[in-house]
């Protein structure tokens, strides 16, 4: 038996643009309603939302991950530019900080590294196997012990060696980097070198760090030791945006771990990079999907 219908099957429809929409303001009645006005305007609809009023800063929070139909005009679906372009408007009405990105582009990122790889080796394989969205532009180090590693991943590694005469070049050439490779975010995973005012200032909200964090807090060489002959019961890291107060920058994630009486240094050094790399691998993923927004010197996150 043959089917002699000659009327062809209809053309499936094509797929939305899935996109992110970011914004902080002065809190005051009518913005949820004004967003979502918009985006039902425009042909678009809501895939998840979230919110958050600050009473203590007076600031208003909020992310919306939305998809866009193509609409029934001629003029196509709705594109990145004309969004950007039509949600100006309001953004400007409510002395908006906003962005709108696509959902579905992977934020490309550089890694920097010293001596300690276990945070570095963590992100490279997340990336690798897409839990991280994030392109790794390159890999920076002021040591070569990770040329090899890198390589693996067929990924561009910079050695820029740092002494105290050469510090100031050595960071122009991290961001001439970043310029070339239209790098979105800094990522310092390990990278043991205090960074000047003038790289953290160019950097704000788009570099992060990763420390040990303990109560009492140890600094200095062998941290785990310190902790350990002072009988720590939680190990913690933190992942924060850089500033210019060494470790101080708003947070953005924290990790911890109970330890017992009978664990040694090794075994704490061990506990330690497994909530490092925890710790970052998550600050990353919430920054490179646009969950996370500054509120001072406090984060919002919409994890």
């Amino acid at each position: 038996m043959t089917n002699d219908d000659p009327t062809p099957a209809p053309a499936a429809a094509p797929a939305p643009d899935h996109y992110v929409l970011t914004l902080s303001c002065p809190d005051k009645q009518g913005i949820v309603h004004a967003v979502s006005s918009f985006l039902f305007m425009t042909g678009c609809n809501i895939e998840d939302s979230r919110q958050f009023g600050d009473h203590d800063t007076g600031l208003f929070f909020m992310r919306v991950a939305f998809s866009a139909e193509a609409p029934a005009s001629v003029e196509g679906p709705a594109s990145l530019e004309r969004l950007r372009a039509s949600f100006a408007a309001i953004g400007d009405s409510f002395r908006m900080d906003w962005q709108i990105h696509r959902a579905e582009e992977r934020m490309r990122i550089v890694l920097m590294v010293s001596k300690f790889g276990h945070c570095l080796n963590d992100l490279l394989f997340r990336s690798r196997i897409g839990a991280l969205p994030v392109e790794i532009a390159a890999v920076v180090s002021n040591h070569t012990d990770f040329r090899e590693l890198v390589g693996t991943y067929d990924i561009p590694f910079h050695h820029i060696p740092v002494t105290k005469d050469t510090k100031a070049a050595a960071e122009q050439q991290v961001l001439d980097l970043v310029a070339a490779e239209n790098v979105e975010l800094v990522v310092l995973a390990r990278y043991m070198q205090v960074l000047s005012d003038n790289l953290c200032k160019q950097l704000s909200g788009r570099i992060i760090n990763i420390h040990h964090s303990f109560l009492p807090s140890f600094k200095g060489a062998k941290p785990y030791h310190q902790a350990h002959a002072r009988g720590v019961k939680l190990i913690g890291a933190t992942a924060h945006y850089v500033t210019a107060d060494l470790d101080e920058g708003p947070i953005i994630e924290q990790e911890v771990e109970r330890v017992g009486h009978e664990v040694t240094p090794e075994q704490l050094v061990a506990v330690g990079r497994d909530v490092e790399c925890q710790a970052l691998a998550r600050a990353v993923k919430w920054h490179s999907e646009h969950r996370v927004l500054l509120n001072g010197h406090r984060t919002v996150v919409f994890a």
